[in-house]
Parts: C-alpha cells; sequence; structure tokens
C-alpha cells in the first residue's frame, strides 16, 4: 500500500484543531479527531494513529510544523518586548496618561536590568520567641558575624567598629 504523498483534509483539520483547539479552547487528540470528522466510535484509535509518526508521518510533520508556526507567532524577544513597551509608552503620553507611561517606561528598565527587585523574606515573630530563645539567638548572629564584626561590648560612647590602625 505505501504511505500517502500528501495530506488530506480531514488530517489538515485534525493537525490544526490538535494545535490550536478551538473557540473553546485546547483539545484533546480525542476531541480532535471528531471534531475533524473522525467516527466518534474510532476516534481515539484514529487520533493514536494520526499522531504516530511510523504510521502517519505526514502529519506528524505537519503537527510539528503548525506548533513550530504557533511559537514564533507568540515568541518575546528582548527587542521586540523593549519595542512595545515604548510604543506603550509614548502612546499612554499622548492621551496625558502619565502614570501608565511612568509604568510603561518602568516596565522597559526592569527588562532591560536596570532595576533589581529584592525579596525578604522573615518568617517567625521577635515577639513570639521566649527570653531565652532571643538570647541564643542573638548569640547566634554575635557568632556567625563575629569575624566582620567588633562585637566587644563598649563601656564608653564610642563607636564599636573597628578602628583604623596607626602606622
Amino acid at each position: 500500500m505505501g504511505l500517502p504523498k500528501r495530506l488530506t483534509e480531514m488530517q489538515m483539520k485534525f493537525a490544526e484543531l490538535l494545535v490550536f483547539g478551538d473557540e473553546n479552547g485546547p483539545l484533546t487528540q480525542t476531541e480532535a479527531a471528531i471534531k475533524a470528522g473522525y467516527s466518534p466510535k474510532r476516534a481515539r484509535v484514529e487520533a493514536s494513529e494520526l499522531t504516530n509518526p511510523k504510521q502517519c508521518p505526514l502529519v506528524v510533520k505537519y503537527i510539528g510544523e503548525l506548533k513550530e508556526e504557533r511559537i514564533k507567532k507568540h515568541e518575546v524577544t528582548y527587542e521586540g518586548h523593549i519595542a512595545e513597551l515604548g510604543k506603550l509608552r509614548e502612546a499612554a503620553l499622548r492621551k496625558g496618561s502619565f502614570s501608565s507611561a511612568v509604568n510603561a517606561e518602568t516596565n522597559r528598565g526592569k527588562a532591560a536590568g536596570l532595576y533589581i527587585d529584592r525579596k525578604i523574606i522573615k518568617t517567625g515573630k521577635l515577639e513570639d520567641m521566649s527570653e531565652q530563645e532571643l538570647e541564643a539567638k542573638m548569640k547566634q548572629i554575635l557568632d556567625d558575624y563575629a569575624q566582620i564584626i567588633d562585637v566587644t561590648p563598649s563601656r564608653s560612647s564610642e563607636s564599636s567598629l573597628p578602628k583604623p590602625e596607626e602606622s
């Protein structure tokens, strides 16, 4: 019998439905087969065969091409992202929406790496700790940082910062 030389209309519709879905969103292989016109009784088997590269290499190749097309259509590049944010900023300025323009410019700066978002997550509260736990925690902190700070208690009002060496 041999392999077919080209795709049928139903095979192309199956591939398109499988990759792009329908108006309600993504479809399973079986749903795509049914919507493409295959018998509901055999839809699961047909879908399995259509996605098998040994049985239907042209369909599998077409599905791969459609997926590549979808990826390129929605691809986000650094240059495109920055340009789009610039367009949004200019449109906001033309409309007098300065807050939106500032947000667009801030987002351009973030995308360019000009801003660093820093988040500090603290767990537990000092108020929930007992006096012994607080003392243990302070001792641990002093021990951990003893090499970089002077931890000797000062009896005068002088700073406890290391003093420069005299020559």
